[in-house]
C-alpha cells in the first residue's frame, strides 16, 4: 500500500471516529429558576417536599402575579408540565404560569405506595392504613401547601389549577367535586375513577345531588390503547359529566388514539393546559402570518 493511500485511509478512520474523540463544552441544560421548598412533617408523618418553577419573566416585573399549576406526583411529572408550559407560552397560547410539583422529601423513597397513600380517597386492597387518605393529602393542600406558596410567591389567587394523571387524576376530579373552588381549572389524565367499585361515580352523585354549582374548567383524557376495563370505565365517568350539563362547567373530554397509561399523559397535559387557560390566552387560532 503507497503512502498516498495509506494517509487517506487514516483520514477516513479519524473521520468516523466516536464523538468523545472530538469533545466540546456543552451548555448546562436545566428548567429556569427551579426551586425546592420542604414541608415540616404532618400529623400524619407525612414530610412533603415542592418543586417550584418560576417563568422567565419572574424576576423583571416585581409587581406582576402569575397563575399557578399544582401537579400531582411531582417527581415524574414537574419536569413535563414545565417543559410544555415553557412552550405553550412561547407560543402565547397560554400565559406564564408557576409550576408547583407536589412530591416528597427524602432518599430511595417508594413513590408508588407514598402516592396510594394520599392519592386515593378510598382503601386499596387494605383496611385504609396505607391508602385511601385523599381527604387529609387535600386539607395539608388547602391549609399548608397553597398558603405557603402563595405567601412566597406573586401568584394570582383567582386562576389556580390542579393536574394529575391515573391516581393523581382521580384526586382532581375528587378535588373538584370536594372543594370545586379552590382551583379554576381541574385536569385529569387518565384517572382512576373505578377505583373502589366505582366510589368517584357514587361520589359524583351525591355532588349533583348536592345542588352546588361547579364554575371550573376541566380537561379529562384517556389513552385509547387502555385496558378494557379502564377505558371503560374512564368513557362511563364521561357520559356521566356528559349527562349531568352542569351549566357552568366548561368541560372537554378526549380519546388520545394509539396510547396506553402513560404515553397520552403529555398530549393530556398539552390539551388541558390549553383547556383551562383558554380565557387567559393571550391569542387563539391560527399564528398570524409573517
Amino acid at each position: 500500500m503507497n503512502r498516498l493511500l495509506i494517509v487517506m485511509v487514516v483520514s477516513l478512520m479519524l473521520a468516523f471516529l466516536p464523538v468523545k474523540a472530538q469533545q466540546q463544552p456543552v451548555a448546562k441544560l436545566s428548567i429556569p429558576n427551579p426551586q425546592t421548598l420542604t414541608l415540616p412533617a404532618t400529623e400524619q408523618g407525612r414530610h412533603y417536599q415542592l418543586y417550584v418553577a418560576l417563568p422567565e419573566s419572574y424576576g423583571k416585573d416585581p409587581t406582576r402575579r402569575y397563575p399557578v399549576v399544582y401537579v400531582t406526583d411531582g417527581y415524574w411529572d414537574f419536569v413535563k408540565i414545565s417543559a410544555i408550559g415553557g412552550s405553550l407560552a412561547y407560543d402565547r397560547v397560554v400565559p406564564e404560569f408557576i409550576t408547583i410539583g407536589l412530591g416528597y422529601s427524602g432518599a430511595n423513597l417508594n413513590y408508588g405506595d407514598l402516592r396510594r397513600w394520599e392519592l386515593s380517597p378510598v382503601p386499596v386492597g387494605d383496611s385504609g392504613e396505607n391508602s385511601g387518605h385523599a381527604a387529609d393529602f387535600l386539607r395539608v393542600l388547602k391549609t399548608q401547601i397553597i398558603p405557603l406558596v402563595d405567601k412566597g410567591y406573586r401568584t394570582d389567587p383567582s386562576h389556580r389549577v390542579l393536574a394529575g394523571s391515573s391516581l393523581g387524576g382521580l384526586f382532581a376530579l375528587y378535588t373538584m367535586l370536594n372543594s370545586p373552588d379552590l382551583f379554576q381549572g381541574y385536569i385529569a389524565a387518565t384517572p382512576a375513577v373505578t377505583l373502589g367499585d366505582d366510589w368517584l361515580f357514587r361520589y359524583e352523585d351525591q355532588f349533583a345531588k348536592s345542588g352546588v354549582t361547579l364554575h371550573q374548567r376541566l380537561y379529562m383524557t384517556v389513552g385509547g390503547n387502555e385496558s378494557p376495563a379502564y377505558l371503560n370505565g374512564i368513557i362511563r365517568f364521561n357520559q356521566r359529566l356528559a349527562a349531568r350539563r352542569y351549566p357552568d362547567l366548561a368541560y372537554e373530554f378526549r380519546i388520545i388514539e394509539g396510547e396506553r397509561h402513560s404515553g397520552g399523559v403529555f398530549e393530556a397535559y398539552t390539551r388541558g393546559l390549553r383547556h383551562v387557560f383558554l380565557p387567559l390566552a393571550p391569542e387563539s387560532g391560527p399564528a398570524p402570518g409573517t
